[in-house]
């Protein structure tokens, strides 16, 4: 399974339209994980760290609008965006939706291409590099769409695990990556790499991003991992 797919969590008790979901994201070429429940998708959030989040509203036990709440209230989660699916069609019900934290709302039944647009919609934010679009840190430019970085005008050449290394660094500046997640975004939680694999690709992109001089833009955070910036 490609690294470069982004990941959706499908959050929905009911397993005919939990599948429907599933089955239309990876045809459009997402990663898809699925919680059954709340209490699961909690656990799954923690564990896999998805991209986007598609909730239902109405299920037994925890609701999706608590959990919405509990991962909109965690400074580790809170920038997940969160689609909330309702049956609920009234106004006070959807402003209730918005308010909790989520970042769109959908009211069931639904048109699956539109929300396939919706999810796209939220991924621009997050991971723009998935969907072709340029990314600029300083002096570094690179194009998610041509495969091209260039710093200072000049182009730069890496490998394919370079690139997909700092366009991840790009889409978020300045956050610190553990070993760990860089091996499950870039590699792929399917393939197992060693975590000094990631030390190697990360003194690749180093010596890459100053072969025309400049400063090391990649910041070592002793005990934590790797930060652009």
């Amino acid at each position: 399974m490609s690294s470069d797919q982004p990941t959706v969590l499908v959050v929905e008790d009911e397993p005919a339209q939990r599948e429907v979901l599933a089955y239309n994201l990876e045809a459009e070429g997402f990663r898809v994980s699925r919680a059954a429940n709340g209490d699961e998708a909690l656990l799954l959030v923690d564990e896999e760290s998805p991209d986007i989040i598609v909730l239902d509203w109405m299920m037994p036990n925890l609701s999706g609008i608590e959990v919405c709440r509990r991962l909109k209230s965690k400074p580790e989660t809170r920038s997940i965006p969160i689609i909330m699916l309702s049956a609920r069609t009234e106004e006070v019900d959807k402003v209730r939706g918005l308010e909790t934290g989520a970042d769109d709302y959908v009211v069931k039944p639904y048109s699956v291409v539109e929300l396939m647009a919706r999810v796209r919609t939220q991924l621009r934010r997050v991971r723009p590099a998935t969907v072709g679009l340029r990314l600029e840190y300083e002096d570094i430019v690179l194009d998610s769409e041509t495969h091209k970085v260039s710093r200072g005008d000049k182009p730069l050449k890496l490998g394919p695990t370079e690139f997909r290394l700092l366009s991840t660094f790009m889409e978020k500046p300045g956050r610190v990556w553990s070993r760990e997640q860089l091996l499950d975004r870039v590699w792929g939680r399917d393939i197992y790499v060693d975590t000094r694999t990631v030390d190697v690709h990360i003194g690749r992109l180093r010596k890459a991003l100053t072969e025309h001089g400049g400063e090391d833009p990649v910041r070592t955070v002793r005990g934590a991992g790797y930060a652009l910036g």
